[in-house]
């Protein structure tokens, strides 16, 4: 494992030049309280796969035990107002890393790479004399700025996961004196579903969302996925139970993240909460008071700038995160005022751009070019438990449910409004309603203002993508041969 060593008395000499900056700020203050001989924490970010939010006991799930996260919840904060900007692994993951907007650091669309020469988080860490590291899932480019450590399973779609803890044991206790910052990348619940024991769930009593056709293949379909996101659970409390045999516990900002939603239709590769909406629980003894909870509005991109002003660093300008320490600590109630979101969906489907924005309450999504329909190929076409072609079937049969859930899904306007508090599940459109008309305006203006500062041109950028030639495709190939 690539390490990246630095000097004790380095160490010391840049954690006095520091000083000053953290005594004049929130963080500071909170470090003065520390005990004597306390220092940076470490950090450990532990993150799920397409993890619906709701299905966590913490959160009020009822259809899986995840009794680690659960108890992990009461010892921190949890956030009830975390979201992604970007439902959808590989732009979800590197705003994570770079604290930018999908649009800003270029992998907008799946799979695609990001801009050259941008920083990510170990760029900012290293230099505040941390150690970073990654075990399992990546989907970033800048390899080499954060040191892989063995352990999980970095490929999401493999049909085992099996897992180690020595990696990761090795790693937190290398260097005693240099703190350090851990991902934790999970596969888990991430398709296809195939780890785990789906044989512990009655499909015939599960509670599926209202927007799901009801048919039995669903049903089997999401017992398979509830029996991965127990498996993550056990995942967490593996990693927890490291961190306490190494007695890092109360030197150790852990937080617990579900990154975005379910691979089931309106969630993954969508605008709505069930794809945007995410976990995030955080703990840190001593510091974060356990068994809390908070409303403040946070996203992906505001994780960097927080970790950089915990490392004792300040948090960088250039990007378009925000730092929550102060949320972290109980000093602050409130963050963000407005979230932002994207979809682009080639080469996921044919082009659909959708861009979002949601307060507090409410949420304005504009469906950019709603004209043919949505279609995903994951759900639509390569569906390995065959449900989206029990909902079609069950539509043709009369089941008016099922096409009332397909059109729910392919068939959108233009623009949707939402009430979330009193509509979670985002089922009745209050666009046209005159009382709101102010509302609309105002939420529309405000994401157009947004996507011009991104330099965003909107339906511009999701567009069919040249097919690949077949010296390409072998260049390729034999560029990844050992």
């Amino acid at each position: 494992m690539e390490t990246h060593p630095i000097r004790r008395r380095h160490l010391l000499g840049r954690a006095a030049a520091s000083a000053a900056v953290l005594a004049a700020g929130p963080l500071g203050r909170l470090l003065q309280a520390a005990p004597a001989g306390a220092s940076r924490p470490n950090i450990v970010f532990i993150m799920a796969d397409d993890l619906a939010r709701d299905e966590l006991g913490c959160y009020g799930g009822k259809n899986v035990k995840t009794p680690n996260i659960d108890a992990f919840a009461r010892q921190g904060l949890r956030f009830t107002h975390a979201f992604a900007s970007c439902a959808m692994c590989v732009p979800i993951r590197a705003s994570l890393y770079t604290g930018l907007y999908p649009v800003r650091h270029g992998a907008c669309r799946n799979h695609a790479p990001t801009k050259a020469g941008l920083k990510c988080v170990g760029d900012y860490l290293k230099p505040l004399g941390y150690r970073v590291g990654l075990t399992g899932k990546r989907h970033f480019d800048n390899k080499a700025a954060i040191d892989k450590v063995p352990g999980f399973q970095p490929n999401c779609v493999a049909l085992q996961a099996d897992y180690s803890l020595d990696g990761i044991r090795d790693f937190m206790s290398a260097q005693a004196d240099q703190p350090f910052c851990l991902f934790v990348c999970s596969i888990n619940p991430h398709a296809p579903w195939t780890v785990g024991d789906a044989s512990r769930f009655d499909p015939a009593s599960l509670r599926l969302p209202p927007h799901i056709a009801d048919t039995p293949k669903t049903r089997a379909a999401y017992a398979k996925y509830l029996a991965e996101v127990e498996v993550f659970d056990r995942e967490v409390g593996d990693v927890l139970k490291t961190i306490d045999e190494l007695k890092l516990a109360d030197s150790t900002v852990v937080i617990v993240a579900g990154e975005q939603g379910p691979q089931f239709p309106r969630g993954k590769w969508t605008c709505y909460d069930w794809g945007l909406r995410s976990a995030f629980i955080a703990r840190w003894p001593g510091h974060i008071k356990p068994g809390a909870t908070t409303a403040a509005m946070i996203q992906y991109e505001d994780v960097l700038p927080t970790l950089v002003e915990l490392a004792g660093g300040t948090p960088p300008a250039e990007v378009d995160g925000l730092s929550f320490a102060s949320v972290l600590t109980g000093q602050k109630t409130e963050h963000r005022s407005h979230i932002f979101a994207v979809h682009n969906n080639v080469p996921e489907g044919r082009p659909y751009p959708i861009r979002a924005v949601r307060i507090a309450r409410h949420k304005l999504i504009l469906n950019l070019a709603p004209a043919g329909g949505y279609h995903e190929k994951h759900v639509m076409d390569i569906d390995r438990e065959d449900y989206w072609k029990s909902w079609e079937q069950a539509a043709a049969a009369g089941d008016a449910k099922a096409r009332q859930a397909i059109d729910l899904y392919v068939k959108r306007p233009g623009v949707e409004l939402y009430d979330c508090d009193k509509d979670p599940w985002e089922l009745t459109n209050l666009a046209d309603k005159p009382g709101l008309a102010g509302l609309r305006a105002d939420l529309e203006g405000r994401l157009r203002q947004w996507m011009a500062q991104q330099n965003d041109p909107g339906a511009a950028l999701d567009v069919e993508l040249p097919p690949a030639r077949k010296g390409d495709k072998a260049k390729k190939a034999k560029k990844k041969q050992p």
